[in-house]
């Protein structure tokens, strides 16, 4: 700690990693996926097809981008663990609480207390919208808890930066075992063998079946990734999709053959497919220039992707509401696809951009930067 006696030495890979991008560069690749993953979400809640979960599982790819830049901060000499985590929690929170403000207000606003879940003593989980080390309390309204539910990524990743430190000496001693070890844990969880306490079993369930892809991560910072032979990548990602596409063919839950609800399988087929991604990148990333609408737009998502992740779910709530006063109006019943997903899923989008408009900022204030109220692609340096 500054100040004191002595700085623990940084987290060091036992190889130098395979340099990418000049320091403090980006990595377009990456936040192209990202931007990829945060549009996945949307239309995966827009229209409630499982079999996304398949052809792109968004937050496998979320928390392995999240691991390799967590890796990289820790690396950083100037910085200890301990900073490093304080820094990760600052960027997140304040955006967390500005939502809180909204939609906990809006619940109290209609009626709803805590006392509603079960006596007084839920006031106390209040401070989970503050920390979110679980799930925060919420009115159990259909319009509350769609809002709430993407929460659950928030907490998953602060519970993985806040053990960043220990997985990563872990994983740096021992890559693959600690992988392993991730994988067959989310075997376990699937079998309800080991019983836990309600409000521990999401947590350490969402904890062990991405622990898998965050030390991916880890590995792609550390350059193990691209020092595989790339035989030796797609036999490993094929047998590993394969059981994990078989095991969620043959465990079908009410939600049918969608991986969220089938922790094994989405941890074994997140792997495989991140590793994928990883691995066969393409070189360079002067092509995402080039394309200046897709530049701009990856820009933008990584930039409010908090925002994004946090506001999709209110902005869909308000699609509904619109849509259910636009049938009101027989002009637009008569002109308009009202009945339609794809122009609740068009309508969405504005919605979005309206709260990166209003809130936006507070990603930027967060992370100690000018606050913008649109971001934008730097110009290119001559």
């Amino acid at each position: 700690m500054p100040g004191g006696p002595s700085r623990p030495a940084p987290l060091q890979p036992p190889q130098s990693p395979t340099p990418r991008r000049k320091k403090g560069g980006r990595d377009l690749y990456l936040d192209l996926l990202r931007a990829l993953a945060l549009i996945r979400v949307v239309v995966y809640h827009t229209f409630n097809w499982a079999w996304l979960t398949l052809a792109f599982p968004a937050m496998g790819v979320m928390f392995a981008l999240a691991g390799s830049l967590m890796a990289r901060s820790l690396d950083r000499r100037d910085r200890t663990a301990t900073a490093v985590v304080r820094a990760r929690m600052r960027r997140l929170l304040p955006p967390l609480w500005l939502f809180a403000v909204f939609v906990v207000g809006a619940m109290f606003v209609h009626g709803w207390t805590p006392e509603d879940d079960g006596g007084e003593g839920r006031w106390a989980e209040l401070l989970f919208w503050v920390v979110p080390l679980n799930d925060p309390p919420a009115a159990d309204s259909g319009w509350s808890q769609q809002i709430v539910a993407p929460l659950w990524y928030i907490r998953a990743y602060l519970v993985f930066v806040l053990l960043s430190p220990l997985l990563l000496r872990a994983y740096r001693r021992m890559p693959w075992p600690c992988v392993t070890v991730f994988l067959a844990l989310a075997a376990l969880a699937q079998t309800g063998l080991v019983r836990l306490p309600v409000r521990g079993e999401g947590p350490v369930t969402d904890l062990v079946t991405f622990g898998a892809c965050w030390l991916l991560g880890f590995a792609h910072r550390d350059g193990l990734v691209d020092r595989l032979p790339a035989a030796r990548v797609w036999t490993l990602a094929l047998l590993v999709m394969t059981a994990g596409g078989w095991f969620g063919l043959t465990h079908p839950t009410e939600e049918g053959y969608d991986l969220n609800e089938i922790p094994f399988a989405q941890a074994l087929w997140s792997f495989g497919f991140v590793l994928l991604l990883l691995r066969f990148r393409p070189h360079g990333d002067r092509w995402v220039r080039r394309l200046r609408p897709v530049h701009a737009g990856v820009v933008l998502l990584n930039a409010r992707a908090v925002t994004v992740y946090l506001w999709h779910e209110v902005a869909l709530v308000l699609g509904v509401l619109l849509i259910d006063r636009m049938w009101a109006v027989p002009a637009l019943e008569r002109s308009l696809p009202l009945d339609a997903g794809w122009f609740l899923f068009l309508l969405v989008w504005p919605l979005i951009g309206a709260a990166v408009l209003l809130v936006g900022w507070a990603e930027d204030v967060a992370a100690g930067r000018r606050p913008r109220l649109w971001p934008r692609r730097e110009p290119e340096a001559a």
